[in-house]
């Protein structure tokens, strides 16, 4: 799944083996050649053309038609157009083909775009419809706190946060929402300590970056070691 912290991701040129992929995607034909392209696109960052062409090929995708529509609404989020996904992620979840985990996670992506649209009630429904199918995902804990934090609700903000950190300790992402949910709880203190514990585990990466630049707002300059430096 595309994370909510796409904004702190920007799309690269395509590489020449995405062009090489893009044009032994045209060699295909029919829905297979949109599904291909759509995966090309999305590896890419093209995320607005790769829901695109999930959605068309979700018009001639036979049984495949619920997953390419929850596919379509997972880019539109990427791409920063939750109506969209919401739309496309409505009509995946109306059929019948997403089942188990597949179905909690395009719930889940249901949720992320109801957030994105302010509507917040709809958001948690959704949520909590997804529970019992993914609650081994650590991302689900991650945004159910993210949400929590929105809602003013300190105590399932502090719940979700101490389920995600339980199944992903050391995942920077969730170290990085750890130290918000801390911060909203007006501990400070923790909040640097998560916000440094996520920038050490990816200092080069945008989450690091990002946790990093929230440490040194409170007037504190992390050391981190950069993944370039050479083992001593």
């Amino acid at each position: 799944m595309i994370l909510p912290v796409a904004f702190l991701l920007a799309a690269a040129a395509p590489t020449t083996s995405q062009v090489i992929g893009q044009v032994e995607c045209a060699a295909r034909s029919g829905t297979e050649a949109q599904l291909c392209l759509a995966t090309e696109y999305s590896r890419s960052g093209r995320f607005a053309e790769s829901a695109a062409e999930f959605e068309k090929a979700a018009a001639s995708a036979g049984p495949r038609a619920d997953f390419a529509l929850a596919a379509a609404g997972n880019m539109w989020i990427a791409a920063g157009q939750p109506g969209k996904a919401a739309f496309a992620l409505d009509r995946a979840l109306a059929g019948k083909s997403l089942v188990a985990e597949q179905r909690g996670e395009a719930l889940l992506d249901r949720a992320r775009a109801a957030e994105a649209q302010n509507d917040l009630a709809t958001a948690r429904a959704r949520l909590k419809m997804a529970e019992p199918l993914i609650a081994q995902d650590p991302f689900y804990w991650y945004f159910s706190a993210a949400l929590a934090i929105r809602e003013g609700d300190r105590a399932v903000a502090q719940s979700a946060i101490g389920k995600a950190l339980a199944l992903a300790p050391n995942d920077p992402t969730v170290l990085f929402e750890a130290g918000h949910v801390a911060d909203f709880l007006g501990n400070a203190d923790q909040a640097r300590s998560y916000w440094m514990r996520a920038a050490g585990n990816d200092p080069n990466g945008p989450i690091g970056k990002a946790a990093a630049k929230a440490v040194e707002m409170m007037g504190v300059t992390p050391v981190v070691k950069s993944q370039a430096q050479t083992p001593k």
